[in-house]
């Protein structure tokens, strides 16, 4: 009998350690490892390109008038109320130009109308001063980019408060008899006030270097 019951226990605690083992639950496997995206040297970084300067636009070139001259302003002064300013004929052209005494000149308004204005050769009641507008007429011929000058005088002065001022905000000149008109528009206006009177002189060769 007690070694039937030997038996017994014996079973019966394997059964039970059977029992205990089969209630914990196995970690799972590890997972096997997936393949690998291979790494990629770093590549050398490269430098930053400096920003380029805006190349400043070029201006265009302005035609030649039909005429193959045009005006320019070349300078002036003012004192006193008396004013002198010349403009220069620059050969534009690629033929010889010939000039001989005076041009033909005409003041315009802002809206391009003609001013009220004598406009007459030497000083013409103007000054009593020499300002350049007495020289001699001569015959002069200007090669491709040459260039000649005329002086205009007048005063800024108001004699009358009846009467509007006048301002010429453009010249309008006939540089020999029957050539095209050249007009020019003017940074500084031929500021008459009322005096309704301006002398000009003769074409003047302009040296250039």
């Amino acid at each position: 009998m007690i070694a039937k019951r030997w038996v017994r226990g014996l079973v019966g605690g394997v059964i039970a350690v059977g029992a205990l083992a089969g209630c914990e639950v196995p970690p799972p496997p590890e997972a096997a490892p997936g393949p690998t995206a291979p790494v990629r040297a770093p590549s050398a970084s490269r430098p930053a390109r400096p920003p380029q300067p805006e190349r400043p636009s070029q201006p265009e070139a302005q035609p030649c008038p039909e005429g193959g001259v045009r005006l320019r302003e070349a300078g002036g002064d003012a004192a006193m109320g008396l004013r002198l300013a010349s403009l220069a004929l620059v050969n534009c052209g690629t033929e010889p130009y010939v000039l001989d005494g005076y041009p033909e000149l005409r003041v315009l308004d802002r809206q391009g109308a003609p001013v009220e204005v004598s406009a007459a050769t030497g000083t013409n009641g103007v000054t009593t001063s020499v300002t350049g507008v007495e020289a001699a007429p001569r015959k002069m011929t200007l090669r491709p980019g040459a260039e000649a000058t005329f002086s205009m005088v007048w005063r800024n002065t108001v004699t009358d408060v009846t009467v509007p001022a006048v301002e010429g905000w453009e010249i309008e000149v006939v540089p020999r008899p029957g050539a095209p008109r050249v007009r020019l528009r003017l940074t500084q206006p031929v500021d008459l006030g009322n005096t309704g009177r301006l002398g000009y002189g003769p074409w003047i060769e302009r040296e250039t270097r």
